[in-house]
């Protein structure tokens, strides 16, 4: 059957989505029966069931313990990982600050957690490059793969590049705060405005990936598996977004202790990344258990 019939036989009749992207569709086939499309779920090749409706969490746990062959459980483990040792850089550092020395410098560790930041939202951003046409999701994903791609115009894509770019940010910052003897004006250009920046493009992603989500500005899902996923990344990024107003360096020192402040939503902001790629375990076990039909489509 050639092309022009196939996009035929799909015919939107509902669209939903943060303004001005379209995260969610609903399409009539050709027989009359409906079929649900959702962004995060197509560029991650996911169905559009909702695990939690099927089974107890702790069963999707283990179901999702060991996916080695898929590609989302990778990139949650990575991101885990990182984020593993940015909240064991800044335990170290909270114990500095009250006179703990450490063997290990806490930045070295800062530095070795970016490393699996970025190659995890490089993933990601290079499975939404190959999502495939997101206006006819029965045409297959192209053979061709690309890198990066180049597609500002769906939401997933987009919160993809800004938190890759967000990871070479922090990939900097964290490297440069390793380098001894820098003065005030040195740390504040080298360390601070990177993290600044990487900051905020992490929380414009993590806004975008939880609208994506929600279809909407706000939603309340409790009992969506992605909807935890991307509202404990969220906080996340709003506790790294504060820890970077605290970093900043000034020429004469605050009345209070800034770095503490800084260091400790750092901690948090690195639990909050760290359950969201937990959770990503078990929503990769979707084609372990999902049958063929979903009730969603049927």
């Amino acid at each position: 059957m050639d092309q022009c019939r196939e996009e035929r036989w799909l015919v939107a009749i509902e669209k939903q989505g943060l303004w001005p992207f379209v995260s969610r569709r609903i399409y009539h086939r050709h027989d009359g029966s409906p079929h649900v499309w959702q962004s995060r779920h197509h560029r991650k090749g996911l169905s559009v069931f909702e695990p939690l409706e099927f089974l107890p969490l702790h069963v999707l746990i283990r179901r999702g313990f060991w996916l080695p062959k898929d590609l989302n459980w990778w990139i949650g483990v990575i991101f885990a990982f990182g984020s593993a040792l940015f909240a064991a850089g800044s335990m170290l550092t909270i114990k500095i600050s009250f006179g703990r020395l450490q063997p290990v410098d806490p930045n070295l560790i800062f530095f070795a957690g970016s490393i699996p930041f970025t190659a995890a939202a490089y993933l990601q951003l290079f499975q939404a490059a190959n999502a495939g046409d997101p206006t006819n999701p029965d045409r297959p994903a192209p053979e061709h793969r690309a890198a990066f791609g180049w597609k500002p115009y769906e939401i997933g894509w987009l919160s993809c590049a800004l938190q890759f770019l967000g990871t070479l940010l922090f990939n900097a910052n964290t490297f440069n705060a390793m380098l001894p003897g820098l003065g005030w004006f040195q740390q504040d250009l080298a360390i601070w405005v990177p993290d600044f920046v990487g900051s905020v493009l992490f929380l414009v992603s993590g806004y975008l990936a939880f609208g994506e989500t929600c279809h909407a500005y706000w939603a309340w899902k409790p009992q969506s598996l992605a909807w935890w996923i991307t509202f404990t990344n969220l906080l996340g990024c709003v506790a790294f977004m504060i820890s970077a107003f605290f970093a900043f360096v000034p020429k004469e020192p605050f009345g209070f202790n800034a770095a503490l402040i800084s260091v400790s939503f750092t901690l948090l902001g690195a639990f909050g990344f760290l359950v969201g790629s937990l959770l990503m375990l078990p929503e990769a076990s979707d084609a372990t258990w999902q049958g063929s039909t979903s009730p969603a489509q049927s």
